[in-house]
């Protein structure tokens, strides 16, 4: 009869079985009745060694294997685990290992029935993934497994070499049964301390030492100011622990095993916090070999083969649970994730900790960018404000307005549109003097250098978080290739030569990062994919022009349909403005997501080598498709409208009878302004509404009703009270911030672009934005899995894009001041034409002169209403009269005011650049404080390292006998580079209170 050995303790009902060597080979023999012994792994995991230097094909039944082997878990509906016996779900079974990540899988089992008994009577699966019954087995409760089918027994075997080989890097695993018919299978990984260490010291991570240092202000004067902002904007802090001490700092370096002396070790299992836990795990799971799948690298390689279906990190416990214990994920839906704390700054010290640097820049950039909204968004307040001012005492609206010009306008179509006064379209040049004019010139150029000084101020930003998140002199990390590289060079390999294919195949696997350049795909090799790109990109383009050519057509043809019934003549252009643009919104709205998936599909082609390259290639691309997607129908109306008429008697037709539409006679920039923000606002509302709430909440409603059909074997213990891989499991899986960084790029598109026509876009984008910064906090709280925390020093790719946006917004502007709106007519008209220096007769001088018995045949108004007889009618050109000598011809004042506007495009572009460039001087990219805080402290921890290494071989000199507390003292300094890591009391440098002012 066995009895529990020194290492041995019970296993609780419902527990985690193990199979141990000793109940192996005893065969038959086992514990007693009723009780079952958990084999524990000793804390310095003396198998580790051993083990990797075994045969992986070696039969498991040593010490040696079993001492890391895969545990598996069985939750007897009949022996519910007690809820005592389960403290926390986020560690093993035993209560004592942290779960660092998960594996999850599908699996499902033909044949399989189970007889009568209970489900306590399994298979244990051994870590060689044989199956063997344990010793107490055998009665009529056993599962009678059938024959797997051929692909589901492939996966099998390569999940139990992927295992084999993580336990062989050191990592502990613990893995539920498979006692069902089918179900879903989570693989725990916990790492210990000795493979953390191991791994830190590899990726070259930074920890805090125990050196602290006080953080002084730069002046008096700052200083005093600073006090005094903390304290207004104290109500506007988020209560978390990261906000109350900003003024002390670590000392970091990076971890080395040697030098364990250096850190403040006083609990391994905290050292390291949950996020670099799980990074330390990631980067292992992503260059573990498994040969069986096709030699391929790492587990993105095996989710992209369906051999599991997920893997990822685990949340902080739940978010809205009812218990006072407090975590990291309930911090931050507290203080961060709840709309009714949009008042309150971002906890980003807290998102850095919880996701990682590169989402943790993301919410810093978007809340940087939302604060620099607020004062473009008084200014453009302010603009409308003024416009609304000065309405009455605008001369040309007042001028169109007077019933006693009297201009008869020539007719807007051919035989059903009659002639028509001028001041019939007063509401439109009232309306266009709110946003055109001379304070939206003033504006546009704010805007530009707005766009500069917050780039700038982004920067400056990006540094003062790289120093305090330790990001200053990181090196960029080895990158593994992708799985659809690899098997192309898989391909490739084989139709080279068969035999040697084979060869390096067989090799050793480490052997794949360093592959020979015949191994790797040369440009001959992407060419067609290349080519595919060139073609698709440029047909998508095409495609886009031909929709709003289409759309055109559309406003053509309705305006002429409308234009022959009395009823709706009179709101003909009101009408097919208004759907004209909601009929782009919805294009566009389309068009954004299948040029999302077409951008994908083509950066796959490519097949690019690493994840980066994929991700900067899928962003040039999907920008550039959805850039001329958003912004295509605004260029025409800001550029083309009106500008290919003709003129009455030589219209120029799209088809036969269809005339080319023309602006306003207010110009083109009222219905600028009205498309450009139906489509901002509609974009905005839609996508947050539908997109970002919606499409999530119906894919987690079918997961639900998918997992509830599946789950007729799940017992109702385990349902009531799920573990946190479950619920973790059943979130939506974390695909990036490129939708993200997508929306508010293309945001800032709308803002700065066309911000002369609109100056209430900033106020919209900041209302918009208010919002969006809580439902992607909430989004990545509640609703996805952990992301795996990534290391980065800047936002990439973004800032080239919003740099080229910021300077293309120069051009853009210059062109629609000088074209789309009538400030520089009316400049010319005020300077070179006008008798008394003011607008006095400027309508009249815009607008030419036509003789109505030249119109041709078929073309005159049928059945004029008009009141008296019309000779000459006018319409909005710069051309000579008919009674000159060269009739209808382009005018002195046409050209003169081309010069002027060509003009004034260079001199606002040159000048606005030049602004710009002397406010990239003035503003530094390093702040001044953080550039000496960056110097001092590299002389201080030189200072430290040298004082701790004087420390330690001032001890190791010491006599050890001196006296038993000295010789204690000595040996502990000793032997402070051990793993242990634990400061002793009486060490000189343990502790952490002392500090440096720098």
């Amino acid at each position: 009869m066995a009895t529990p050995g020194p290492r041995d303790i019970p296993l609780l009902p419902g527990s985690p079985r193990r199979l141990s060597p000793q109940a192996g080979a005893r065969g038959g023999q086992g514990p007693k009745h009723g009780q079952q012994y958990l084999r524990m792994p000793s804390p310095r995991a003396p198998g580790l060694q051993s083990s990797s230097s075994r045969d992986p094909g070696q039969p498991c039944g040593g010490e040696s294997a079993r001492s890391i082997s895969v545990i598996n878990n069985y939750l007897d509906a009949n022996e519910p685990v007690p809820s005592e016996a389960r403290l926390s779900r986020m560690h093993f079974h035993d209560n004592q290992r942290k779960v660092d990540y998960v594996l999850a899988y599908h699996y499902r089992k033909r044949g399989a029935h189970l007889a009568q008994g209970s489900l306590g009577h399994s298979l244990a699966v051994i870590s060689n993934g044989e199956m063997g019954k344990e010793p107490h087995a055998g009665g009529p409760g056993d599962i009678e497994l059938g024959p797997l089918d051929a692909l589901e027994e492939e996966r099998k075997e390569q999940r139990e070499e992927f295992e084999h080989n993580l336990m062989e890097a050191g990592l502990e695993l613990e893995k539920d049964s498979e006692n069902k018919s089918q179900g879903s299978i989570f693989v725990r990984i916990h790492a210990p301390w000795q493979v953390l260490a191991r791994e830190a010291e590899f990726l070259k991570i930074k920890v805090p030492t125990k050196k602290m240092y006080e953080i002084k202000a730069g002046g008096s004067i700052a200083k005093k100011l600073s006090v005094v902002l903390q304290k207004l904007s104290s109500p506007l802090q988020p209560r978390v622990p990261e906000h109350s001490n900003n003024k002390m700092k670590n000392l970091s370096y990076p971890f080395s095993r040697e030098k364990m002396y250096l850190y403040n070790v006083q609990e391994k299992d905290t050292f390291f916090d949950n996020a670099t836990r799980s990074r330390i795990v990631h980067e292992i799971l992503k260059r573990t070999a498994c040969t069986r799948a096709n030699n391929t690298m790492g587990i993105n390689s095996l989710i992209a083969n369906n051999v599991y279906e997920a893997a990822y990190p685990l949340h902080d416990g739940e978010y809205d649970s009812p218990e006072d214990d407090m975590n990291d994920r309930k911090l931050l839906y507290q203080e961060w994730a709840r709309y009714g704390v949009f008042y309150k700054f971002q906890p980003i010290d807290l998102i850095r900790k919880y996701f990682g640097e590169k989402i943790g820049l993301y919410f810093a950039w978007l809340g940087l960018y939302t604060s620099f909204l607020i004062p473009s968004s008084v200014i453009g307040v302010i603009v409308f404000l003024y416009g609304c001012a000065t309405i009455e005492e605008d001369i040309p609206s007042r001028e169109m307005c007077d019933q006693q010009n009297a201009f008869t306008m020539c007719p807007l179509c051919d035989k059903s549109c009659d002639y028509w006064n001028l001041s019939s379209a007063c509401g439109t040049a009232r309306a266009s003097h709110l946003f055109d004019n001379p304070a939206t010139v003033f504006f546009s150029i704010f805007m530009a250098l707005w766009a500069t000084m917050f780039l700038e101020n982004w920067k400056r930003l990006q540094m003062r978080l790289g120093y305090f998140w330790d990001l200053t002199g990181i090196e960029e990390e080895e990158e593994h290739s992708r799985p659809e590289y690899e098997t192309r060079v898989r391909e490739k390999m084989l139709k080279e030569s068969h035999k040697s294919a084979v060869q390096k195949l067989d090799t050793n696997t480490t052997e794949c990062d360093d592959e020979d350049d015949e191994d790797k795909l040369t440009w001959k090799d992407r060419f067609p994919g290349y080519l595919m790109n060139f073609a698709s990109i440029l047909f998508m383009i095409a495609l886009t022009f031909s929709i709003v050519f289409g759309v055109i057509v559309y406003r053509i043809t309705t305006a002429a349909a409308l234009s022959l019934n009395k009823a709706t003549r009179s709101n003909v252009r009101v009408t097919v403005t208004a759907t004209a643009v909601i009929i782009n919104l919805v294009v566009i709205l389309i068009l954004d997501e299948i040029y999302g998936a077409v951008a994908k599909w083509l950066t796959k082609i490519e097949v690019p080598k690493t994840e980066q390259t994929f991700e900067e290639r899928l962003i040039l691309k999907a920008f550039l498709l959805k850039f001329v997607n958003a912004y295509s129908p605004i260029f025409y109306v800001a550029f083309f409208k009106g500008r290919f008429v003709g003129r009455p008697g030589s219209y120029v037709y799209v088809f036969d009878g269809y005339r080319m539409e023309e602006c306003a006679p207010g110009g083109c920039l009222m219905e600028l302004c009205i498309q450009l923000s139906i489509i901002m606002l509609g974009k905005q509302l839609i996508q947050n509404n539908i997109f970002e709430i919606g499409v999530p909440k119906l894919k987690k409603l079918f997961r639900k009703l998918k997992d509830e059909t599946e789950a007729g074997e799940t017992d109702s213990a385990h349902s009531k009270h799920p573990e946190q891989w479950d619920l973790d499991y059943s979130l939506e899986p974390y695909t990036g911030l490129t939708p993200e960084y997508m929306e508010m790029i293309i945001q800032f598109g709308f803002v700065t672009l066309f911000v002369a026509s609109f100056p209430l876009a900033p106020v919209f984008a900041l209302l918009n934005n208010v919002i969006e910064v809580r439902l992607d906090a909430k989004k990545f709280v509640t609703e996805l899995r952990r992301p795996d925390a990534v290391r980065t020093k800047d936002i990439g790719i973004w800032f080239d894009i919003l740099s080229g946006i910021g300077k293309f917004s120069v051009i853009s502007n210059a062109f629609v001041i000088a074209i789309t709106s009538d400030f520089i007519p009316r400049l010319v008209y005020q300077y070179s034409y006008s008798h008394n220096g003011t607008l006095h007769g400027f309508v009249n001088h815009t607008l030419s002169f036509f003789n109505v018995s030249q119109l041709k045949e078929g073309t005159q108004p049928e059945n004029s209403q008009f009141d008296q007889e019309v000779q000459f009618c006018r319409f909005k050109d710069y051309r000579e009269p008919p009674w000159a000598p060269n009739p209808y011809e382009f005018s002195k004042q046409y050209w003169f005011v081309l010069s002027a506007r060509l003009a004034f495009v260079i001199i606002f572009q040159n000048l606005v650049m030049f602004l710009s460039v002397l406010v990239d001087w003035m503003i530094p990219d390093i702040p001044t404080d953080i550039s000496d805080q960056i110097k001092k402290e590299k002389s201080l921890l030189v200072d430290f390292f040298l004082k701790e290494e004087h420390e330690k071989l001032k001890l190791m000199d010491e006599p050890v006998l001196r006296s038993p507390a000295g010789g204690d003292r000595s040996r502990s300094r000793a032997a402070s580079s051990a793993p242990s890591g634990q400061s002793q009391p009486g060490s000189v440098m343990s502790s952490g209170s002392q500090h440096t002012n720098v």
